[in-house]
């Protein structure tokens, strides 16, 4: 049997994506040895463990938001949250563990938000949606109190004007910066990663100055730092809140 379907089966996970997500990130060892691969094929006999902050979550992103809540002391309970660029649904997932009443998963893809979330009724998820674009109408014509997002391959930059329409002046954001989409210039980079402090500086720069421009203030950064930075890109974790809300988050 394949080590997801196994776990899924044996009720470690609800879904074989959470499943697959745990497998891939080293979380689950058979023989006390980690395993990454799902397909793997197990036996009986095989002793099957899961470690770690594996089960939280239904994405490594998850992980990442939730350092950001617990750095900035920040308050999901009862809030209506809006998650730009969905996905699998860590953010989602966090913001609702952290007592969201309500979740806007918007991605451009589809089938991708995992199974125990698309059928949670506090999930509203819109698929083949692209963030750039939508309105008030979608969020049931209410701005909402908390803006997350993880979003590649296109740049902040083009988002935040987006973003000031559909948060609500008391609202805050919680955006991840990812220097290697905010770049100006594209670079030659060794396996897409940005290993000079400058050049993410000066994307992190691009991000903010933008932000202030539309009316949004930086209230802090804090580093993702969830997986191996040596093998991916340092990625950011921002907090921003309209210019009139200055100072008043939690």
């Amino acid at each position: 049997m394949r080590l997801d379907s196994w776990l899924t089966e044996n009720s470690f996970f609800a879904s074989r994506q959470k499943a697959q997500f745990a497998i891939k990130a080293g979380h689950v060892l058979v023989n006390e040895k980690a395993v990454t691969k799902p397909s793997a094929q197990i036996q009986p006999t095989d002793e099957i463990r899961v470690t770690g902050s594996a089960l939280r979550y239904v994405s490594q992103g998850g992980l990442k938001l939730e350092k950001a809540i617990r750095h900035f002391q920040l308050d999901f309970s009862g809030k209506r949250v809006l998650d730009a660029g969905a996905s699998t649904g860590g953010f989602t997932d966090c913001a609702l563990q952290h007592g969201a009443a309500l979740v806007y998963a918007v991605d451009i893809g589809t089938d991708q938000l995992d199974k125990t979330l698309r059928e949670n009724l506090k999930v509203h998820c819109h698929e083949k949606t692209d963030i750039r674009t939508i309105s008030l109408e979608l969020l049931d014509g209410e701005a909402v109190d908390i803006i997350v997002a993880d979003l590649s391959f296109i740049s902040l930059t083009q988002v935040l004007p987006r973003f000031k329409k559909l948060l609500a002046p008391s609202g805050f954001l919680l955006t991840l910066i990812k220097p290697q989409f905010e770049m100006e210039q594209k670079l030659r980079l060794k396996k897409g990663i940005i290993k000079d402090r400058k050049l993410r500086e000066a994307a992190v720069r691009r991000v903010t100055e933008t932000a202030k421009a539309h009316e949004f203030h930086l209230q802090g950064l804090v580093e993702t730092d969830v997986e191996d930075v040596k093998k991916k890109n340092l990625e950011y974790v921002a907090l921003f809140y309209h210019a009139n809300k200055k100072g008043d988050i939690g």
